[in-house]
């Protein structure tokens, strides 16, 4: 079998299923599995994985054992060459994982590849590649240095700012929601370290991905959707949590004395204070139009109670829906995505070439009974059942 794909989830039963929709249509040429593993959810994901997708392998936790220790079960049954570490809030392309296996078949010495993320409005996410954060490199994230000195090396290394985000490249450091590499290579690293519960442990897999000379890969050439803000609402124990796995990173790396850890105890306050306030929902008003792109004009007209709007229908034809959606830019306007007749692929190209603040988007899954999305990369989504 050439490909496992791992998903860990908990408590994101609607993002979950656009996510195993979308990595169907992405493994229907391939020889691969998916395996998801659901960490005691309460809000019927597993009820929902049981219905819709009963010839996906489920391994249900009787408790939320977290990120590291969760992936790890699910890794230990995987049977591919490769193994994926995905996010249930993501979607992926139609030949995101063809592009990759054959770009991974091409490299000596791989370790880990990462891909283009970008959120729920088409912005990319930086954190996409990343430097290693010693001391100074986190210095210089926590102060925003990084934004004010981009193209300095001294400062840009955080977010690996010598690589272009459609470029390329080494790159240190990949995140979580999308790790690709040989399971012999997972196991030879003993997988994630449980010893964090979550969000510094794909920066220690990366770091240790490192120390035993592999190389590793952000890949631009396919672009995948993350959410980001679904998996973990940013709260106090968020902040707790994130300073505590940035302590544990630098004290099994870069522990050297009394005076470093005092300025990773600071540092890391200050960074996870900086992300919870980042992190803090802003209203976001209801938008002035709605437009569906589909070719399915009755549908129109059935979301316009539900949303208690008129609801506009785009014709779907490639380039004649994408210039028209063009008009609507700057304008506060939800575009809706009819996954029945518009790929995945092509939802996430149009979402990336659309961004603009005033823009919202959401996306009508093949055969679901919702559409879905997000309007902020730091807060919940927005689930609306249409049936």
């Amino acid at each position: 079998m050439q490909l496992s794909i791992v998903i860990l989830n908990y408590n994101v039963r609607y993002f979950l299923e656009q996510c195993l929709l979308s990595v169907q249509e992405a493994i229907a040429a391939i020889d691969a599995e998916i395996i998801v593993v659901d960490n005691n959810s309460s809000d019927e994901s597993v009820l929902m994985m049981k219905e819709k997708f009963p010839s996906i392998k489920l391994i249900e936790n009787k408790d939320n054992f977290g990120f590291p220790k969760g992936n790890n079960i699910g890794v230990r049954q995987a049977k591919g060459k490769y193994v994926c570490i995905l996010n249930p809030d993501t979607v992926v392309a139609e030949d995101t994982f063809v592009k990759i296996l054959a770009f991974a078949e091409r490299q000596n010495n791989l370790g880990i590849i990462g891909c283009k993320l970008i959120d729920g409005t088409g912005e990319f996410l930086p954190e996409s590649k990343r430097g290693i954060p010693t001391p100074w490199v986190a210095f210089t994230k926590v102060f925003g240095l990084y934004k004010i000195f981009p193209k300095t090396k001294l400062f840009n290394r955080y977010y690996a700012q010598h690589l272009n985000e459609n470029e390329t490249g080494k790159a240190a450091i990949l995140v979580g929601a999308f790790m690709f590499l040989e399971k012999e290579v997972y196991e030879e690293l003993n997988g994630f370290d449980e010893n964090c519960f979550m969000y510094a442990d794909d920066i220690d897999l990366s770091y240790r991905a490192l120390q035993i000379g592999k190389i590793n890969f952000y890949f631009h050439e396919t672009t995948v959707l993350h959410y980001k803000g679904e998996s973990t609402v940013k709260d106090e124990k968020y902040m707790m949590r994130f300073q505590e796995a940035m302590n544990f990173f630098y004290q099994k790396h870069f522990k050297k004395s009394q005076f470093f850890s005092a300025f990773i105890q600071i540092g890391s306050f200050l960074f996870s204070v900086a992300k919870k306030f980042q992190g803090k929902p802003k209203e976001n008003p209801l938008p002035e139009s709605y437009f569906l792109c589909s070719e399915n004009e009755n549908f129109a007209k059935k979301l316009a109670p539900i949303l208690e709007n008129k609801v506009a229908f785009l014709d779907f034809k490639e380039e004649k829906m994408v210039n028209s959606c063009l008009i609507l830019k700057g304008k506060k306007t939800e575009i809706i995505l009819d996954n029945h007749y518009i790929s995945f692929k092509k939802c996430i190209e149009i979402i990336e070439t659309l961004k603009d603040k005033q823009v919202t988007f959401k996306i009508f899954p093949k055969n679901m009974g919702f559409i879905i999305g997000s309007n902020s990369r730091n807060d919940r989504g927005q689930i609306v059942k249409i049936e």
